[in-house]
């Protein structure tokens, strides 16, 4: 039984949020300056420190100092005092640093046809009839075996379909030359904002994600998003994808002593801003399946009320720092958070949100039934790693030591929809039944054995609970999907999208 993570102290006794029921997902709220990242880091160092990997967003670049023991101050001492904790010892953690534009971590990269349509569309802004025009050339490229890997080739694809529209239409549907060009802006738009450095190769593989140090200690991935966060739609696509994909890949695992992953959804309200209905409820499908997967996910914003209903409704450890009413909307805020704790008569807690001081919060975790406890009003204990940024030299050497260093640094560039559509003759002219023939068999036969691959493992594959058996043989099956020229193994690889869109 491992035990519970003290998040602090609240009247006489110790505040703990339990392993088992930290997958249950949860949510850090409070006004800006009143202790999330304060709370954040904690429960970082704490999952850490159980062997729980960690994925979290540095959107002010103030949580790098994870990998660094903590130095105790007179703000430390005295809150380990006020606390009551028996002692303090600095601590450093092993980090994993990614940055989308390669420069403060690893580089993390997606391929166009990993995204799909669905999450492309959202981050290129497009109505529902772009969106069809998107995905129909999605499937153009499948078709004949076009693998949709950069922007270049999206931008071929989209060219090359624009100008063979007459021959697609019976087909596939109408293509709007309208809709071409308003898919071509957008994506000069999101290379103008430096979206072109998550499109590529060698792709994220989500199991690096999942690691743990020799001293099976979780490492705790910090993604590097200062830069990141001057593009909001780049980085909520980002998260809402790499959370998909977790869902998509994982095994069931039912419930568990302790999570597999945390996920931090820092900045959270970017996620649900001006979402379209079909978005918020796949956002909320996953929310609610995840946890199956062994995945908690930790929604960290300035109000509840930034979250969407249907995933609030499902986020049971909350976290709940000061919110401050200076106006009426203010102060609606503060009665409906208030609203949302389980509460006993004896605490008022609508006034205890208005009156919390910095580093103390109202919370609320699961006990050991799974039923939310009383909100208590909280003292929060101090992390015992360095608060605050760190240097370039000491980001250099842990980079350096990473588990991953050399595996996504060098970009590669292999032969895709741009370079074939380049090489076709006559110039622009859909491919004949001939060339699509050839396009086929280039992943045909490999295509065929892929599929009999696959289908052995979903039949065999099955533990008497009837969940499937991943490791290994999943792993060889997504490698090999990856390698396929034909459209069969970018749809496999697309399921992510199927969870999505609702499609399969």
């Amino acid at each position: 039984m491992i035990d519970g993570i003290i998040l602090g102290k609240a009247a006489n006794d110790f505040v703990h949020l339990l392993p088992s029921m930290a997958n249950r997902h949860g949510l850090i709220a409070g006004a800006t300056g009143t202790g999330k990242t304060v709370t954040l880091r904690l429960l970082a160092e704490a999952f850490s420190r159980i062997g729980v990997p960690v994925f979290m967003a540095d959107v002010k670049g103030d949580l790098a100092g994870l990998c660094q023991p903590g130095v105790e101050d007179q703000r430390i001492k005295d809150r380990v005092t006020k606390i009551g904790l028996e002692s303090w010892t600095p601590e450093a953690f092993p980090v994993t640093f990614w940055d989308v534009f390669g420069q403060y971590g690893h580089p993390v990269r997606a391929t166009i046809s990993d995204l799909g349509p669905f999450l492309l569309a959202r981050l290129l802004n497009l109505n529902d009839t772009q969106s069809g025009v998107l995905n129909l050339v999605f499937k153009v490229a499948d078709d004949n075996a076009l693998p949709l890997l950069d922007l270049k080739d999206l931008q071929a694809m989209l060219q090359f379909v624009g100008e063979n529209a007459q021959q697609y239409t019976l087909k596939y549907g109408n293509v709007s030359a309208a809709s071409v060009g308003a898919i071509q802006r957008g994506i000069l738009t999101l290379q103008e904002s430096g979206g072109e450095s998550f499109f590529g190769e060698p792709a994220l593989n989500i199991d690096d994600l999942i690691q743990t140090d020799s001293k099976g200690r979780g490492v705790i991935n910090i993604l590097a998003a200062e830069k990141l966060m001057h593009s909001p739609g780049v980085y909520s696509t980002f998260l809402l994808w790499l959370l998909s994909d977790l869902f998509e890949r994982l095994p069931e695992t039912g419930d568990v002593s302790k999570p597999k992953l945390v996920f931090f959804f820092d900045e959270a309200h970017l996620l649900f801003d001006e979402a379209p209905k079909v978005l918020l409820d796949k956002i909320e499908q996953v929310v609610r399946l995840i946890r199956s997967k062994g995945i908690g996910v930790y929604f960290v914003t300035q109000s509840p009320l930034d979250v969407a209903d249907g995933v609030l409704a499902q986020l049971s450890n909350r976290v709940q720092h000061a919110l401050r009413a200076f106006t009426a909307k203010d102060q609606k805020a503060i009665r409906a958070t208030a609203e949302n704790f389980r509460s006993d008569r004896s605490f008022d807690v609508e006034k205890a949100i208005g009156e919390l001081a910095i580093g103390e919060a109202v919370v609320s975790v699961l006990d050991e039934k799974g039923t939310p406890t009383f909100a208590t009003r909280t003292f929060i204990a101090p992390p015992v790693s360095r608060l605050g940024t760190i240097s370039e030299i000491e980001r250099k050497t842990v980079m350096e030591g990473s588990i991953v260093k050399g595996v996504y640094d060098t970009p590669i560039d292999r032969q895709s929809a741009y370079e074939r559509l380049l090489a076709r003759a006559p110039k622009g002219s859909a491919p004949d039944n001939d060339e699509a023939s050839t396009a086929q068999g280039e992943g045909g036969s490999l295509a065929s054995q892929a599929t009999s691959i696959f289908t052995s493992v979903l039949s065999s594959g099955k533990s008497s609970g009837g969940r499937s058996r991943q490791g290994p043989i999943e792993a060889f099956i997504v490698s090999t999907a990856r390698s396929l020229g034909g459209g069969f193994g970018r749809q496999i690889l697309r399921g992510l999208l199927g969870s999505l869109s609702g499609k399969k």
